[in-house]
């Protein structure tokens, strides 16, 4: 059932009541002390339990769900703030986490708050290694040109001229692997590393990487 505002002021009114007639029975007890001190001393002791009893009675079972969730996610540390993440159809770089979310910059340039019961629903990849994010994207190339020349003339050639071309912002030597094969197309993984913490480098640069290994196997194909 969904949490409903009149749902809510009403708990408000109950747990207000409950809390009056718990101290007003407390205080008379109290005016009995010191007879009764073992009872003023039970009732005392079961206070504090009975009243967040009562509290979170009342909350939305999500929003508890999302805390108790939030509250792992902080002792497991499966990832840390500037780590570069993939959590189901989601990706980018986190920027906050807190018990109730997690404040993820995505590669629309946007910040995106991710309640933290999605994070223990989804598989987690933390791509962010050694201070580096290991990021990887595939290429499809059809048939017709061997692997061996596609490599040599197109993809090492834009892969070396882009790592000359952005040298100093540290980005270590890319690299590029054959992923997959079929009767339609060929796919290669490319691999490219940035520095943590340099997440809009690689949401700007990865297009002109692309850019430059399809420039040249469209000249490639057509010679």
């Amino acid at each position: 059932m969904s949490w409903k505002p009149g749902y809510r002021k009403l708990s408000y009114v109950f747990s207000g009541r409950l809390i009056e007639n718990l101290s007003e029975f407390m205080l008379g007890l109290a005016g009995r002390w010191p007879e009764d001190l073992p009872i003023v001393v039970m009732w005392l002791s079961a206070f504090p339990s009975a009243l967040i009893g009562a509290f979170l009675g009342f909350w939305p079972s999500q929003t508890i769900n999302n805390v108790v969730d939030g509250f792992y996610v902080l002792l497991t540390q499966p990832f840390k703030v500037k780590d570069y993440v993939r959590i189901g159809s989601l990706e980018g770089q986190v920027e906050e986490i807190t018990t109730n979310y997690m404040k993820l910059y995505t590669p629309t340039f946007n910040l995106l708050k991710v309640p933290n019961t999605q994070l223990m629903n989804n598989r987690i990849l933390n791509l962010t290694h050694e201070g580096f994010i290991k990021y990887a994207f595939t290429v499809g190339f059809s048939h017709g040109v061997p692997n061996s020349v596609l490599m040599e003339k197109c993809i090492e050639p834009a892969l070396d001229e882009f790592h000359r071309k952005y040298e100093d912002l540290q980005l270590r030597k890319l690299e590029a692997y054959i992923d997959a094969s079929n009767r339609v197309e060929r796919t290669f993984l490319i691999r490219i590393l940035i520095l943590m913490g340099e997440t809009k480098n690689l949401y700007v640069l990865k297009p002109e990487l692309l850019d430059m290994i399809m420039a040249r196997w469209y000249k490639l194909r057509n010679a």
